[in-house]
């Protein structure tokens, strides 16, 4: 099936273009950043070789829709999405850091439990508790924003402010921001039978000096779910817990002895395999929003999504 792994376009008035890991962002003449969405796949801040069918639209149109449903509470970049695997939007300076916030023991932060270890990012974590426990209350564990092909690196609040990487009175605004997105991104998830377990978020600043939610929110690349209906069955029986999100791929790499380690080589993904986790990212798509997923059209992504973009700068 025909994927979008690379873009090459030259668009009007074109200044730049970055490639991050799985998004490749045009600078629009200083004043809009066009966001194309596509099909690759990272685990382990590794880039695997082969796209994943669907995987972008299904990522830029679950972050288009939550920032439609979080817009009253936490502004944000986006002005418009012209085709299925674009955004468009105000030009923003990123802040370094990811805020991730975490409401249960999970994923990396159960790793570093498990290692004996209980604070994070300077954030003290209780004793006693088992892997996909929920904490008292959701902690802020922040990240450095690595350059493509780096690892992020856990980072305290105060060698954030220490470092200058954010003014104290930034950081404040993005902690209050993040905890009242998870709020909502929660409740959101609680009416779909889901239970958001962690997730990050990005902000950064608009020419004006505002600061706006940028890049994906609430994605399965961002984001663990879990499926609320016998979660607690599952924890009080020590059972892995039913998930939506990106660590059945991390699992699987896991398994065939990959955790992004130098000298480690990434396991064949089969065509059969590829198509499954394009299957598991529909299913995704569809519970997190309650609605079905409508495949675009992929004969000539290129094309479509070219058409579509000077379709919208020409406007």
């Amino acid at each position: 099936m025909n994927t979008i792994t690379t873009t090459n376009f030259n668009f009007p008035n074109q200044k730049s273009v970055y490639h991050g890991k799985v998004r490749e962002v045009y600078n629009i003449n200083d004043d809009l950043l066009v966001m194309v969405a596509t099909d690759r796949l990272s685990a382990f801040d590794v880039v695997m070789p082969k796209g994943i069918p669907f995987k972008g639209q299904i990522l830029n149109q679950i972050a288009t829709k939550f920032m439609e449903l979080t817009q009253d509470i936490v502004p944000n970049w986006l002005i418009a999405t012209p085709d299925p695997n674009v955004a468009v939007g105000h030009l923003c300076e990123p802040f370094k850091v990811e805020m991730v916030i975490r409401g249960y023991l999970s994923g990396h932060a159960a790793r570093e439990y498990a290692l004996g270890k209980r604070i994070l990012c300077g954030v003290t974590m209780p004793d006693g508790l088992k892997e996909n426990d929920k904490f008292p209350n959701p902690i802020i564990t922040p990240s450095t924003k690595a350059d493509n092909g780096e690892h992020d690196e856990d980072i305290s609040r105060e060698d954030i402010l220490l470092k200058g990487i954010v003014s104290q009175d930034d950081y404040l605004i993005l902690e209050e921001y993040t905890h009242a997105l998870y709020q909502r991104g929660t409740e959101i998830a609680a009416s779909r039978g889901l239970i958001l377990v962690d997730t990050k978020y990005e902000f950064g600043k608009t020419k004006e000096g505002k600061i706006v939610l940028i890049d994906e929110i609430h994605t399965p690349d961002s984001s663990r779910y879990f499926y609320a209906d016998g979660y607690q069955e599952r924890q009080d029986r020590g059972e892995a817990q039913k998930q939506l999100s990106k660590e059945f791929v991390r699992q699987w790499l896991i398994a065939n002895g990959f955790q992004g380690q130098e000298g480690q080589q990434i396991p064949n993904m089969t065509d059969e395999y590829i198509a499954s986790v394009s299957e598991r990212y529909i299913e995704l798509f569809e519970n997190i929003l309650g609605e079905p997923f409508v495949k675009a059209d992929i004969s000539n992504i290129n094309d479509r999504i070219e058409k579509n973009v000077l379709a919208f700068l020409n406007q």
